[in-house]
């Protein structure tokens, strides 16, 4: 069954393999998600009423990554929660049919409370945009924060992140890939060149 097309770094793929170069090896990612979880310590003061919404697919295992290594470096413990952005695609029109997804609430909602929107590649800002939108359907939070672990660049919308792992200059032709234990087997982000690229 086909998966769910749901970030950023999922485009259509080439008609055979594309030459690929590794950007960030596993023990870069684990580094550059310290740095992150770091990061939104000292910007939150202390992560107080923050929660993390990881956007389908890869952004909820690096929600949940981050959650644990910031419990890990202070102790405290960030509700997660899944944000499924499907019906809320501005191409849902006009692409194939994609299984919908779920969406899972942190505890505690999201009303009142610092939500960091977390996913894997910012890439035109589309993905971020419908992500917006499905949050503004949960409730009304007192800040929104977006946290990636890469940003290729080419926005078509006025979004930026909070929190970068690693900016990564592309061609439109070329592809981001990230891989994830808990998905892939493996931790890799690799750039494959020679391949339809396209923006969504």
């Amino acid at each position: 069954m086909a998966r769910p097309m749901t970030d950023e770094s999922h485009q259509q793929q080439p008609a055979g393999p594309a030459p690929t170069k590794t950007v960030l090896s596993a023990a870069d990612v684990s580094r550059v998600l310290d740095r992150i979880a770091h990061q939104i310590l000292e910007k939150t003061s202390g992560a107080s009423d923050v929660v993390l919404m990881g956007i389908a697919t890869r952004g909820v295992p690096i929600a949940r990554r981050l959650a644990e290594r910031i419990h890990a470096f202070e102790g405290v413990q960030l509700p997660v929660g899944i944000l499924d952005i499907t019906l809320y695609r501005d191409d849902l029109r006009s692409s194939s049919v994609r299984a919908v997804g779920r969406t899972e609430e942190p505890a505690g909602g999201v009303d009142g409370r610092k939500v960091i929107l977390v996913d894997d590649v910012l890439f035109s800002g589309r993905t971020i945009r419908a992500a917006l939108d499905a949050l503004s359907d949960l409730g009304r939070p007192a800040a929104v924060q977006l946290a990636v672990l890469v940003d290729r660049g080419h926005r078509q919308l006025p979004i930026r992140a909070d929190y970068v792992g690693k900016n990564i200059p592309t061609a439109l032709s070329e592809q981001v890939r990230v891989k994830l234990v808990e998905i892939d087997g493996n931790d890799e982000v690799v750039l494959a060149t020679g391949g339809k690229g396209g923006i969504r």
